[in-house]
């Protein structure tokens, strides 16, 4: 006898839909060799439930349009990777996405689930290259190509 199984899986529509994600995503975080002990350095345990709500806010603002979310993610990821001595490398963002798209796909499909994928893909990336260009070593980088460029034009 062939058994099917025809549940199927939710789609995110709400901000409870986006909390699951986030708590669950989050729980996993904290447990990840990697990665949680700079999340569990930078965040106490009273302050996870007041975190949990911000990037609640972050997601629902992203995913459905909903002005919620009041912050600068580049400036704390900035501060943190000063904190861990500018040692945050794509291998952390990468293990971060992988836990991220692992979670989703564990609870949610459809459009929004889609697009909560690609939409930490491309913070994921912009969050490194922000790091990466605040570091000293790449500020002095900068500021000598600019230097350079402007000696070249006068």
């Amino acid at each position: 006898m062939l058994l099917i199984n025809l549940d199927l899986m939710d789609t995110i529509n709400s901000r409870e839909d986006i909390s699951k994600i986030v708590h669950m995503f989050y729980a996993k975080i904290r447990k990840n060799e990697l990665l949680g002990p700079i999340f569990n350095s930078h965040i106490s345990q009273e302050q996870w439930p007041e975190h949990l709500e911000k990037l609640t806010d972050f997601w629902e603002t992203n995913l459905f349009g909903i002005a919620k979310f009041k912050g600068s993610p580049s400036m704390k990821h900035i501060n943190v990777d000063k904190n861990m001595n500018h040692s945050i490398s794509q291998n952390h963002f990468g293990t971060w996405l992988q836990l991220w798209f692992e979670t989703i796909d564990q609870l949610f499909e459809g459009e929004l689930a889609i697009k909560a994928k690609q939409s930490a893909r491309k913070m994921s990336t912009g969050q490194f290259l922000s790091m990466w260009n605040n570091r000293p070593e790449n500020q002095k980088t900068v500021d000598n190509n600019v230097f350079k460029k402007k000696a070249e034009l006068q």
